[in-house]
């Protein structure tokens, strides 16, 4: 029987339960669903000290080895993550012990990911330096404002960058632990693997995290939250910023800087994302042709609705709806 290849989930205190257990059962079904002629997995949680940790939903967990035992035979090391707070006082949890740890080992192992805030310790320990990734949409910004050596793009399920992948919250690490399972072994063991689990094999890395309006936060009495929701609603609109300013009774450059204060991002940026999203959304629902998505979506014509998707998704729109549709 060839053997296992062997994954190692890093844990520590205050972890969110699913980023552990998720990935680690969607390679024990994958194992299953392989049979003894493939190679499976062999899972363990390595934690700083070893023995118990407490999960942030309070449920505890028992480690197999401390980080210092993790050995070089390790073939997919994958990172979890936590979240403080709540409101608009969410943050990341980077434990320094595990972050000091992933300098000198992370770069052993022939696959490392990093499953939702975890993707902020691969970037304390340098792994993400010049590369595209992504993390929990609530905590995106702050790796953004902590490592602006890396690409964070906030919106999609999961990015791979060469060996090193990361995801978006809780179950988006079971989606990019099931793609890991269609690159070492193939769709039809992924798609068995996904159909056991009762989980969508479509949901691959393109896919958005959320709805544009629901990555701005509510404010008190915040006239932009009911423009965003607006813009969302109304993609075939003239949304210039001019047009936008009006609306809300602004000077257009005083304007753009609340928007982009508020939201993150430019009105321009804002608004070719909400018709983006209204684009992969008549894509995946509707049966209309590229041009009549292109206007319907705001993007006005086939050539530009291509440039947003390839630039954007890094995808065509005719591969995007015959992948999610």
């Amino acid at each position: 029987m060839p053997a296992p290849r062997t994954v190692v989930i890093v844990a520590f205190p205050g972890v969110e339960l699913l980023d552990v257990t998720g990935p680690a059962e969607v390679f024990s079904v994958a194992s299953r669903v392989a049979g003894q002629e493939r190679p499976g997995y062999r899972v363990h949680i390595a934690t700083p000290a070893g023995g118990e940790v407490v999960t942030s939903s309070g449920v505890r967990l028992m480690s197999d080895l401390t980080l210092a035992e993790v050995d070089g035979r390790t073939d997919t090391l994958l990172v979890s993550g936590a979240i403080t707070g709540d409101g608009d006082e969410v943050q990341a949890v980077v434990d320094e012990t595990v972050s000091t740890w992933l300098r000198r080992g992370g770069h052993e192992a022939r696959r490392v990911g990093s499953i939702c805030a975890g993707a902020h310790l691969l970037a304390a320990a340098g792994l993400l330096t010049g590369l595209r990734a992504t993390t929990h949409w609530l905590t995106a910004g702050q790796l953004a404002a902590d490592h602006p050596e890396v690409g964070v793009d906030p919106d999609p399920i999961f990015v791979r960058s060469g060996r090193v992948w990361t995801c978006a919250g809780v179950t988006a690490g079971m989606d990019m632990a099931l793609a890991m399972v269609a690159e070492d072994h193939g769709h039809a063991i992924a798609l068995a693997t996904a159909r056991m689990m009762v989980m969508y094999v479509k949901r691959s890395g393109g896919q958005s995290q959320f709805s544009v309006p629901l990555s701005v936060r509510p404010g008190p009495d915040d006239p932009m939250e009911a423009l965003c929701r607006w813009i969302g609603e109304h993609p075939r609109e003239d949304l210039s910023a001019e047009a936008l300013a009006a609306r809300v009774n602004l000077s257009p450059r005083h304007f753009s800087r609340l928007f982009t204060k508020r939201t993150g991002a430019t009105p321009a940026s804002y608004v070719e994302t909400a018709r983006l999203e209204a684009a992969r959304r008549l894509l995946e629902e509707s049966d209309l042709g590229l041009p009549e998505v292109a206007a319907a979506s705001g993007l006005g014509s086939v050539k530009t609705l291509h440039r947003s998707f390839q630039r954007r998704l890094a995808t065509t729109p005719a591969e995007y709806r015959r992948r999610f549709r």
